[in-house]
């Protein structure tokens, strides 16, 4: 059935995620950082759009992040995530990033990875 409800909800993510990216893209001295949530894990990716470049990512998912946390799916392991990924990119010298929180609202986890990232002095 083309018309059931997941297909109905996956369509509409499309078109949300195609509006949102028009007007959001990344640099080399401005990447996009966009962010990917699971019921179960937070990805976050560092993104150069002109080159097509990966210049940095941290996950929830990752061994050096599970040693020092047990949960990765709440509030803490959000901000966790993002001094983590605030961290990596300011060794890779950038401060300035376009946040992409893709078709997710800015609320609860990815707010507080947010949150973090700007106390890591990341500017955006």
């Amino acid at each position: 059935m083309p018309n059931d409800k997941i297909s109905l909800k996956k369509r509409a993510k499309i078109r949300v995620r195609r509006r949102i990216r028009k007007k959001i893209s990344g640099t080399p001295e401005r990447p996009r950082v966009l962010v990917t949530r699971s019921n179960r894990y937070l990805y976050v990716q560092a993104i150069d759009d002109v080159s097509g470049a990966v210049l940095a990512t941290a996950s929830t998912l990752e061994k050096a992040f599970r040693e020092k946390n047990k949960n990765s799916r709440n509030l803490k392991a959000s901000e966790a995530l993002g001094e983590l990924a605030a961290e990596r990119l300011k060794a890779k010298k950038i401060e300035n990033i376009v946040f992409d929180r893709g078709t997710f609202p800015y609320h609860g986890r990815i707010k507080a990875l947010a949150d973090a990232m700007r106390k890591g002095g990341l500017v955006f």
